[in-house]
């Protein structure tokens, strides 16, 4: 395995390294899956012909295909690492109103020892793109996947933190539950934002470039952020063959990119995944387990 200098300012050298010639082929199959039917020349050359609203949808699956993009190419990177489990499915956590009370009023310090039962009920839920567990350190990662944060209020952010925290009080045992019994002892929250603007790296709010931090497998932020441009040059590629094809003879247009103009056209909405769930709820008493931000190691346990 070839080591590579890890994206993030500071970064430890961790045991493990990416191998970017060996993941080019995973990343091109997984690019290829993800961009072969929505965007395909075909599909994008009949778009075009289809008038404003057939292209319009062809924009706005590009924000959503490259979410999905991300997360599983996280999935991959974070496989590098045997110590972790990636989890994807089944992770809709209820948030109730009194978890969001618990970490709206007060000091993390005084609630960051409490679980609440995984079969708690509340009007919301939050469901994260992914969680990764180590299972020899037992500290768990609640991950939420964003391409940009550059066009939201700083309170909408602010209360997608909220609930992640509030949802991260039942992953203990929701864990031990449904996962085959795996151990948190400590749960932490990130933002993770593709786009390395807006950062706050003690608020949560990461870059891609310190995903090294999350998997500890060095150069694995680089390893995302090229996946990322490898799918949208697929496009643009695929979107020039579709120009052509629609308009013989045209110059390519060099102005902006089909990703620019997705961009421009729908951004995904911050906490759009909620949905009902039972009213009634409980804190149940596990010990000492902790709930905060994610960290960096230069940030130090706390």
């Amino acid at each position: 395995m070839t080591t590579i200098l890890s994206g993030a300012p500071g970064a430890p050298a961790y045991p493990r390294a990416v191998d970017l010639d060996a993941l080019k082929l995973r990343f091109d199959i997984l690019i290829g899956e993800l961009s072969a039917q929505p965007f395909s020349a075909g599909a994008l050359s009949n778009a075009l012909a289809g008038g404003v609203n057939e292209a319009a949808a062809i924009l706005r699956a590009i924000p959503i295909q490259e979410g999905r993009l991300l997360e599983r190419g996280i999935g991959i990177i974070a496989g590098l690492n045997p110590d972790l489990v990636v989890l994807t499915q089944n992770l809709r956590l209820p948030v109730t109103k009194t978890a969001l009370e618990l970490v709206e009023k007060n000091d993390p310090k005084h609630f960051r020892s409490l679980t609440l039962d995984a079969d708690t009920g509340g009007r919301k839920t939050y469901t994260p793109d992914l969680i990764l567990v180590n299972k020899t350190t037992k500290l768990a990662h609640v991950i939420d996947v964003k391409r940009s944060l550059g066009l939201y209020e700083l309170s909408r952010i602010n209360d997608l933190k909220s609930r992640m925290l509030a949802a991260a009080l039942v992953v203990p045992d929701l864990l031990y539950r449904e996962h085959h019994r795996l151990v948190a002892e400590e749960v932490r929250v990130v933002i993770l934002n593709a786009e390395n603007q807006r950062s706050d790296i003690d608020g949560g709010v990461w870059p891609l470039s310190n995903l090294d931090h999350l998997v500890e497998v060095s150069g694995a932020g680089k390893a995302l952020g090229m996946l990322r441009e490898r799918f949208h040059a697929r496009i643009n590629e695929n979107w020039t063959l579709a120009r052509h094809a629609f308009s013989p003879g045209r110059q390519p247009d060099r102005r902006g990119s089909i990703a620019d103009i997705a961009d421009a056209e729908g951004n995904a909405v911050l906490g759009a995944r909620e949905e009902p769930v039972t009213e009634a709820h409980q804190i149940a008493d596990r010990g000492q387990i902790r709930v905060g931000f994610a960290r960096s190691p230069k940030a130090g346990i706390g």
